[in-house]
């Protein structure tokens, strides 16, 4: 015997039959139903693969093919998503007590009866009148959208006039009030209820348009969020409540499942986009600062209850974070980054985003932000930190909290942890700010306003004015006797907001309000224009100045207004409501603005050396001041490096790598040198197809004396893809700094031929400043290829510790980090822990090139934010000391009086053999120097140069460039400004007609060739002319720069002569920073 569970394809008997299920007792289909099944499959069939068909038919790229492959599994993927979401919604709902009992408490027991929520309660009750009533919300809903809505929009568009609703049906399930919260402590004439509303509910609409088989529609709608319902005014007649106002203090999530022609929103990217636009349109209507007022009586003051003014103004200081998360990893996260942290504050539909601080996982920002706050408790602040990337950013954690806290607390200063990050957090200061019905404080306000020195975009707020919108009369008729359109402009100084449009109207009613911000009503006035809705047309205007409501009562205006250049009886029906802003001084003893005021001999506070607890003795009883050192006390070694100068002045006998004809036909090679010592890699300029380069550059670095330390020199050829190697040689410092000097030929190991001579140099160091005159005039006399100057001196600083260092702004101590700059070179100091007194004890040094005219200043900080003081030191004045040593406490600027830094600044001058044979006379000093130089010529088959010796020829100009990188547009970008100093060529000997040509390697297809216009007889041309590149800036940090400035000779001869050529590699330029520079031409040498 079968079973009844037994599915139909178990049995042919009468036990099969008696199990069967009720479709299968339905009598068969008729043959004609299931031919026409038949044949719909078939065409599905032919459908799907029309596509591909047709593609191949017309010869399209199967590329199109796989891309509508690509959408349409996207679509499907985005689909069931989306279903699974929605039948996972109605599971939850329908099985709420199930799922919780097996989720939450793992038990099917009730809970005792003793057990309440006192703050959000549940109402069953009304969820089941909801769901009573749900069929016949359903048929409401169903008239409203046939009857009134759908010939609204036939009536809106002809395209439009064959619309209809097909099938409105709001399902079966209803909406659920999860919980209800009632407050009714703030206003005794009114009732607040939060509705946290959840809908997961099978609605059906679907919508059709005849005239072009189009065919949409909704079905399945997610709908979650918190409503605000409020019940006022309370009156003492029926029904009670005077009106009912609705609204979303957050924006609730929405996710719709599409249907018919619709089904394309689902598609990955615009489905997000359609969600947002419809979740737009709700807002307008639904979120804070909208609200949907239903009034109950009639005799209401409407404008009231749709537009309140706000509770308060918060004012946020976001001042700074710390310990962020590192995002730009390298090596796929083996090796930390940092981050280029920025951050989104969010308050309702107000929105706010920081400027981006560019690696640094302690950011400073120091930025204010002021938002209106319509509703306490309720309205949140949201902050989320961000990592800025090229692509999608980085997310570093976010804060959330109720503004009700600052509402009672009226200042909060505080650091908050990010919450779904391992680490970091932010540091705010909220003011409340309360909102005056009287100007006497307004001075007061403006004055405490003008003190403030926060980074904003915006002055702060005084005040702010409330506008509401109501009605106007007799606006005057458009050409022809036709009815305007009327709408209207409201600016205050450079805001400009516009109310909605009444159609085809003389006597529109508005009903909006508008809220500006506004820094000093004595001297603002708010302007009101009038217009057709094609904001040509004016109806008429008005001007009123913010002083005549500082002149009324209660500071507000509740009236009929006359338009200016408008109609004898145009008027217009305005409430304007302004208000103060004040934050109450007792909530705040410290401002986060200005400095913190410091009574004479406070002491500084918690940390500093001026008072402590001692441990274990009587709380309360202070240490002794400890006695301040008077000078440094640096390790034995400080000041123990020395300096080591390398002269690249030529190579010969270079190996030929640019062969051809597979090496039947030799070349030339494009030399260059890298220099690897200490650390540090030096790289000479390439000099073009030359075997015998002349390169005459000179380095310069500071080491420490470590046994072992070696010098390596690597020579390549340049190419387009990869360099070939063209030798190398090393040798041991201590082999030049036992004799001081060599000028020598090294010859190139693992390969055949190759030599490259060096002159270098171990500096000695002196503490006296007499030898500095006859180094500075030696040092003069040197030009170098790559416009290195040589030093005069080495400058040794130590930076021990600071004293009495003022308090951040919020009162608390500082963390404090030193930065020590001279010229372009800058280090920075470890970041020592809250205190005023800290101390580092760390050293620095730094080449001087002319120790008379440079700076030394040293910067103090609060972890690289706000100043805490600069000193200045000129180099002068360590000069002028014994042993030119300066050890002392020295003064700080921008801080306090008693402000202080302890700091060493030994000086010591760098000596050289040369300027010695140079000082001895002008005769036999270049004899000597001749003498130094020729110990090189010992060769006879080499020839000799000296570095000196091609200034004398003549130069071909120069080009005047300004090469950079604009990360906005995401360009490289040269701009060609001019040449001078370029020689007559050819038959002109009066001028030449100059023009610029340039490529950008490698180019095998030279696409990045680029020329400017001819500029006729000049020899001094101005060009002008910027050239633009869509590479990445990886890209452009790869490229060399190969430039010619040209003759335009005359077409009959065919040939073009050359004036000049420039090679730059633009890695070696600071692309960012767009820097303009001459640079000089060099001739082609072969």
């Amino acid at each position: 015997m079968i079973s009844g569970d037994a599915g139909p394809s178990m049995g042919t008997g009468s036990g099969a039959a008696d199990s069967a299920s009720p479709e299968e007792m339905q009598p068969p289909k008729p043959p004609g139903q299931h031919a026409v099944s038949v044949l719909w499959s078939f065409g599905k069939c032919l459908a799907t693969l029309l596509p591909v068909y047709l593609a191949g038919y017309f010869g399209f790229s199967i590329s199109l093919v796989l891309f509508g492959l690509m959408v349409y599994m996207g679509w499907k993927h985005s689909r069931n998503e989306k279903v699974m979401r929605l039948r996972s919604a109605m599971y939850v709902l329908e099985n709420e007590r199930a799922y919780t009992t097996a989720n939450a408490f793992r038990s099917k027991q009730e809970l005792p009866p003793w057990v309440n929520f006192p703050d959000v309660e549940k109402v069953e009750w009304m969820n089941k009148i909801l769901q009573q009533a749900w069929p016949f919300m359903g048929q409401y809903l169903e008239k409203l959208l046939v009857e009134t809505i759908a010939p609204g929009i036939r009536a809106s568009n002809t395209h439009l006039q064959t619309l209809s609703f097909t099938k409105v049906n709001l399902g079966e399930k209803a909406m659920k009030v999860v919980g209800v919260k009632a407050h009714t402590e703030h206003d005794k004439r009114q009732v607040i209820l939060d509705l946290y509303i959840s809908y997961a509910g099978d609605v059906e609409i679907n919508v059709e348009i005849k005239k072009y088989f189009c065919k949409a529609g909704v079905n399945g709608v997610q709908l979650h969020g918190m409503l605000r319902v409020i019940l006022e005014p309370l009156i003492g007649d029926v029904p009670l409540v005077g009106a009912i106002t609705m609204f979303f203090i957050r924006r609730p999530k929405l996710d719709i499942n599409w249907t018919g022609l619709t089904n394309l929103l689902d598609i990955p990217g615009l489905n997000a986009m359609s969600d947002t636009k419809i979740m737009d349109a709700i807002a307008s209507y639904l979120v804070l600062p909208n609200r949907l007022t239903i009034p109950l009586v009639a005799d209401l003051h409407i404008a009231q209850l749709r537009s309140p003014l706000p509770r308060g103004l918060v004012r946020i200081h976001l001042l700074e974070a710390e310990e962020l998360t590192a995002k730009d990893t390298v090596i796929k996260g083996i090796i930390d980054g940092k981050s280029d942290p920025y951050a989104v504050l969010r308050v309702g539909t107000q929105t706010f985003t920081s400027h981006t601080v560019d690696s640094n996982l302690n950011p400073q920002w120091r930025e204010m932000y002021e938002v209106i706050v319509h509703e306490v408790p309720g309205q949140e602040l949201e902050v989320e930190v961000f990592d800025k990337d090229q692509n999608q950013d980085d997310f570093l954690g976010r804060v959330k909290m109720d503004l009700d806290i600052v509402h009672k607390a009226r200042v909060l200063d505080e650091w908050f942890n990010l919450k779904d990050v391992p680490s970091g957090r932010v540091h705010l200061r909220l003011e409340w700010l309360s909102l005056l019905s009287s100007a006497d404080r307004l001075s007061e306000v403006i004055q405490r306003n003008q003190n403030m020195t926060c980074k904003t975009a915006d002055p702060p707020s005084a005040a702010i004015l409330a506008v509401y919108l109501d009605r106007a009369q007799d606006l005057p008729m458009k050409k022809g006797n036709k009815d305007p359109s009327p709408m209207v402009q409201l600016s205050v100084e450079d805001t400009t907001k516009e109310s909605k449009t009444c159609y085809l109207t003389t006597d529109p009613v508005w009903e909006v309000a508008f809220t500006f911000y506004i820094q000093d009503p004595r001297k603002q006035e708010i302007n009101i224009q009038v217009k057709d809705d094609d904001r040509a047309l004016s109806l008429g205007s008005l001007s009123i100045p913010l002083s005549r409501l500082l002149a009324s009562p209660d500071l507000s205006m509740d009236q009929w207004f006359q338009l200016d250049n408008s109609g004898q009886a145009s008027r217009i029906y305005i409430n304007a409501v302004l208000r103060v802003l004040y934050l109450n001084e007792d909530a705040s003893p410290t401002s986060p603005i200005s400095p913190h005021p410091l009574s004479p001999g406070s002491g500084h506070g918690e940390g500093g050396t001026t008072s402590e607890v001692a441990p274990g003795g009587v709380s309360g009883a202070p240490k002794p001041v400890p006695t301040r050192p008077k000078q440094t006390t640096p390790d034995s070694d400080f000041a123990s490096e020395g300096v080591l100068r390398i002269h690249l002045v030529e190579a010969s006998n270079l190996i030929a790598k640019d062969n051809f004809m597979g090496g039947m036909v030799k070349g030339k090679s494009d030399p260059y040198v890298k220099v690897r010592v200490g650390g540090v890699t030096f790289r000479s300029h390439t000099i073009k197809e030359n075997l015998n380069p002349y390169w005459n550059e000179l380095y310069e670095i500071i080491l420490t004396q470590l046994p072992g330390q070696e010098i390596q020199f690597e020579l390549f050829d340049k190419d387009l893809d990869q360099d070939d190697f063209l030798g190398r040689f090393k040798f041991n410092l201590r082999d030049i700094i036992s004799p001081q000097f060599t000028d020598e030929w090294y010859t190139l190991n693992d390969v055949k031929s190759g030599r490259v001579h060096l002159i270098m140099e171990w500096l000695p160091r002196v503490s006296e400043s007499a030898r500095l005159d006859q180094i500075l005039q030696y040092q003069a006399q040197q030009q170098y290829q790559n416009k290195a100057v040589p030093s005069a001196a080495v400058l040794f600083v130590y930076v021990e510790r600071a004293y009495s260092l003022p308090l951040k702004k919020n009162g608390k101590e500082p963390k404090v980090g030193a930065e020590i700059l001279l010229k372009a070179m800058s280090y920075k100091t470890k970041v020592c822990e809250r205190s005023t007194s800290p101390r580092w004890d760390e050293a620095f040094h730094f080449l001087v090139r002319d120790p008379k005219e440079e700076l030394l200043i040293v910067k103090l900080s609060h972890s690289w934010g706000q100043a805490l003081g600069t000193v200045v030191l000129p180099l002068r004045e360590v000069l002028s000391e014994q042993g030119l040593v300066l050890d002392r406490w020295l003064c700080l600027d921008g801080a306090l009086p008693e402000s202080q830094i302890l700091l060493r600044a030994t000086l010591k001058i760098l000596d050289t053999q040369l300027a010695v044979c140079r000082s001895d006379g002008t005769g036999e000093g270049s004899e000597d120097r001749d003498h130094v130089i020729h110990r090189r010529d010992t060769e006879p088959n080499l020839r000799h140069r000296s570095p000196l010796s091609q200034l004398v020829d003549q130069s071909p100009g120069q080009v005047k460039l300004q090469i950079g990188y604009s990360l906005e547009e995401n360009r490289l970008f040269i701009t060609v400004l001019s040449c001078r100093g370029l020689p007559a060529c050819g038959s002109a000997k009066d001028g030449s007609d100059p023009y610029v040509s340039f490529i950008l390697l490698p180019d095998k297809n030279r696409t990045t060739k680029r020329k400017t216009n001819t500029k006729k007889r000049d020899l001094n041309p101005e060009f002008n002319e910027r050239f633009d590149f869509d590479f990445s800036l990886e890209e452009s940090m790869q490229r060399r720069l190969d430039l010619t400035v040209k003759n335009n000779v005359s077409f009959m001869s065919r040939e073009r002569e050359l004036i000049g050529k420039l090679q730059l590699d633009l890695d070696q330029i600071d692309l960012k920073s767009g820097n303009t520079q001459w640079y000089d031409l060099v001739e082609e040498t072969n």
